[in-house]
C-alpha cells in the first residue's frame, strides 16, 4: 500500500484537527468519557468503549464520533488518491501517539491500555 506524502501529511493535520471538524457538539462528553476511561483511542483512528457496561449514551456518542471521523477520513483518502485503510491507520496512529497519560488506548493486539 504506497502513500503519498500530501496523503500523510493531509491524514496528519486532519488527526490533529478533527476535534474541531467532527466533535463540535459531542468534544466536551468525549473528553469526558475518555477521562472517566469509558472512552479509548484505537490504532484504526475511530474512538471504542472499554470494557463492558455502556450506558447507551455511551454507545451512541461513541457511534456518531466514529461516523463522523470515518466521514472525514473518506474525504481526505479520496482527495489524496489514497486507500481508506491508509488514512484510517495514519490518523489513528497519531491518535493513539497524542493521547494524553492516565487515558486508555488500544495496543495493537486490541487489549486496552493506560498510557
Amino acid at each position: 500500500m504506497k502513500i503519498s506524502r500530501r496523503a500523510l501529511l493531509s491524514a496528519g493535520l486532519a488527526a490533529s484537527a478533527f476535534v474541531v471538524v467532527t466533535e463540535t457538539e459531542s468534544a466536551q462528553s468525549i473528553d469526558d468519557l475518555k477521562a472517566r476511561g469509558l472512552v479509548g483511542e484505537r490504532p484504526d483512528g475511530y474512538v471504542g468503549v472499554v470494557g463492558g457496561g455502556a450506558t447507551a449514551d455511551v454507545v451512541n456518542t461513541v457511534q456518531q464520533i466514529n461516523n463522523s471521523r470515518r466521514t472525514l477520513y473518506q474525504g481526505i483518502a479520496q482527495k489524496n488518491g489514497s486507500s481508506l485503510s491508509a488514512v484510517e491507520a495514519v490518523a489513528g496512529a497519531k491518535l493513539v501517539k497524542d493521547a494524553p497519560p492516565g487515558s486508555y488506548v488500544m495496543d495493537a493486539t486490541g487489549k486496552w491500555v493506560k498510557k
